[in-house]
């Protein structure tokens, strides 16, 4: 006796919820659907649903602010990261007097992760680079022996933090429950135990328009002349 397999669902779909770097978020037409976006738990963040860049060197090095690594070497992630390449860049516009070109004697990269920026930095490969703060975090609560060999000598201004996307193709009732979800996880017991796990307080409800001042800084960079931070 032969079978026939049932024919494909017309209703059926897939849910493609990911986390995506808030730069390449605002400059994507169209944009995918915001299901939420996280509160990072430690005190500087303030429960909101923010990060920023630290610029790390070697603990054990002689560079104790930001300006004592200019002439060295500075290495970032990739062009579309806004952690580890737009906000770095943009920071040190401040440090630019006119007509000068660069403030560091190498800039290296791309490096791609923040991991390979760490790894950098505690080989002696670059002499400064930007390390996302949530990852900075993660890293000193679950790596402590790595995170003490680094030492933050300044910090970017806060920028809301990547949020949570789904796929255009998401009906969007699946999108709400998802949403309602997660905004609900910081008073849901089952939750707390993997919200303090990630160093969360829980999720927030973001728009997209929270990200429009990423590509200004990316904009006021180039016109500055200032296409990598270097």
């Amino acid at each position: 006796m032969s079978t026939t397999p049932p024919p494909p669902r017309s209703n059926s779909y897939d849910l493609a919820a990911t986390f995506m770097c808030g730069l390449p978020f605002a400059l994507a037409a169209p944009k995918p659907m915001i299901v939420a976006a996280p509160v990072p738990s430690p005190s500087r963040y303030r429960r909101q649903p923010v990060y920023c860049t630290d610029f790390i060197v070697r603990a054990d090095s002689g560079y104790h602010k930001l300006s004592d690594a200019f002439g060295r070497r500075i290495g970032w992630t990739v062009p579309h990261s806004q952690s580890g390449f737009n906000a770095a860049r943009h920071h040190l516009l401040r440090y630019r007097s006119a007509g000068s070109e660069r403030l560091f004697e190498q800039s290296i990269g791309p490096l791609v992760t923040p991991r390979k920026v760490i790894e950098a930095v505690i080989d002696g490969a670059i002499d400064i680079g930007p390390l996302d703060s949530y990852v900075h975090d993660l890293l000193e609560r679950y790596e402590p022996h790595t995170a003490a060999q680094l030492r933050t000598v300044e910090t970017t201004a806060m920028m809301p933090v990547p949020p949570l996307i789904a796929s255009r193709s998401t009906p969007p009732d699946m999108v709400k429950r998802l949403r309602q979800a997660l905004l609900a996880a910081s008073a849901d017991a089952e939750a707390a135990p993997m919200l303090e796990d990630l160093l969360l307080a829980g999720f927030a409800s973001v728009d997209a328009a929270d990200y429009d001042s990423l590509p200004t800084q990316a904009r006021d960079a180039e016109a500055a002349g200032y296409p990598l931070p270097a």
